[in-house]
């Protein structure tokens, strides 16, 4: 048996053992990630072979499933077909993938296949996000999530000298420099960059929330649910040295990794807080748990366990928690609401009932746009612009 024809083999071995779970389990990679970590015959290169295998097969599980009982040798061939070309997978694509055609376009790929772009997401988002379905985001949303970087730093000239030395290009992003692409393959955690905190791994999406709010410098802002601190440490850089931070977050360990970033990056404006005191800031992050819609393209197994009873159940907690925070804004200052969700009933709909019950707040545009039309009281920031996760955000000014 050749290699390729022993990987797919053991490719169906992986896909029969995660397949009871993968409409139910919130927690898959984790569960994936233990499947690979326990084969100790996988390399490094074998992992990172299967993990992409297998990630292909979530964002492409309608294509997939069913030939995965009538034919599944030709079900990991299209898996093989619809996979990112990587120095991983490149063998095992080009072996398998045998006449086909090159993979081109997502309309491209369905009309091949005679089947439908539109059924690799859940029908119930069209009501949620329509602007999900047009042909430019479907094509967003099945795409490999790119690595995006925040600089941490005054001297990026550092890094770039480091990450030239290792083979790793960069491209800024257009619409905020401070965020960069990177163009390889890379660890980037392995880097001295990392380790001096000079910068952070967070999506260009998650970026522009704070970004689209704008921050005064020298504020005291308040993160509260600030979970392992990717935006209070992006918060702490926009308000500079004369600003401060007050993380609150319910989740111990998160704060404690916060407080490890924050002291690899020099940050010595944040502060973790129990308890937030009423009316004691200029500005308040709620950036509220939510379904991950915004995020499949990176958590792809997110589609099939998610339904709109868990958006009913994630819109009752985030009114509650937008309307406890509120109560930190000092009068004049900000509420920014924030998910990771590109669904109506967790974003605009959770504005619409605040502002219903909190007639002191009203909602304020956005100081950047990055090219999107504020709508329903806040920003939607969709993929395919930008080539990032999605979010909304919306900011409330206090009277």
């Amino acid at each position: 048996m050749s290699v390729v024809r022993s990987q797919q083999q053991v490719c169906l071995g992986l896909l029969r053992q995660l397949r009871p779970y993968w409409r139910r389990d919130a927690a898959l990679p984790a569960r994936l990630q233990r499947l690979l970590a326990a084969e100790r015959r996988f390399g490094a290169r074998d992992r990172r072979l299967y993990r992409e295998l297998l990630y292909t097969a979530l964002r492409y599980l309608p294509w997939i499933e069913p030939g995965l009982d009538s034919d599944p040798e030709r079900a990991v061939r299209l898996i093989a077909w619809l996979a990112a070309e990587t120095p991983a997978t490149r063998d095992f694509r080009a072996e398998l993938r045998g006449d086909w055609p090159d993979a081109g376009s997502l309309a491209a790929r369905a009309e091949f296949l005679g089947l439908h772009a539109a059924d690799l997401l859940p029908a119930w988002l069209r009501e949620e996000c329509p602007a999900a379905f047009s042909p430019a985001e479907l094509e967003a949303q099945l795409a490999r999530a790119p690595l995006w970087l925040r600089l941490q730093t005054d001297e990026p000239a550092v890094v770039a000298a480091e990450f030239a030395s290792l083979g790793w290009p960069t491209a800024p992003a257009a619409v905020l420099p401070t965020a960069w692409r990177v163009l390889a393959e890379a660890d980037v955690t392995r880097s001295a960059a990392f380790a001096t905190g000079r910068i952070e791994v967070q999506d260009l999406g998650s970026q522009l929330v704070l970004a689209s709010a704008a921050p005064a410098a020298g504020e005291a802002w308040l993160d509260a649910c600030a979970g392992a601190g990717g935006k209070t440490l992006q918060l702490a850089r926009l308000l500079g040295p004369a600003g401060t931070v007050d993380a609150h977050d319910i989740r111990p360990a998160a704060l404690a990794e916060l407080r490890q970033r924050a002291d690899r990056a020099g940050l010595r404006t944040i502060r973790t807080v129990a308890a937030p005191a009423a009316g004691a800031y200029a500005g308040v992050l709620v950036d509220a748990p939510c379904s991950g819609s915004g995020t499949w393209r990176r958590s792809p197994h997110l589609k099939w366990v998610t339904t709109p009873a868990t958006l009913t159940e994630r819109a009752q907690r985030q009114q509650e928690l937008l309307g406890r925070f509120a109560a930190a804004v000092r009068p004049g200052g900000r509420l920014v609401y924030a998910t990771c969700s590109l669904c109506r009933r967790e974003n605009a709909a959770v504005v619409a009932a605040f502002l219903a019950a909190q007639p002191d707040f009203a909602p304020e545009p956005p100081a950047h746009t990055f090219g999107f039309a504020p709508a329903d009281g806040g920003l939607t920031i969709l993929p395919a612009r930008h080539d990032t996760d999605g979010f909304f955000v919306a900011t409330l000014r206090r009277r």
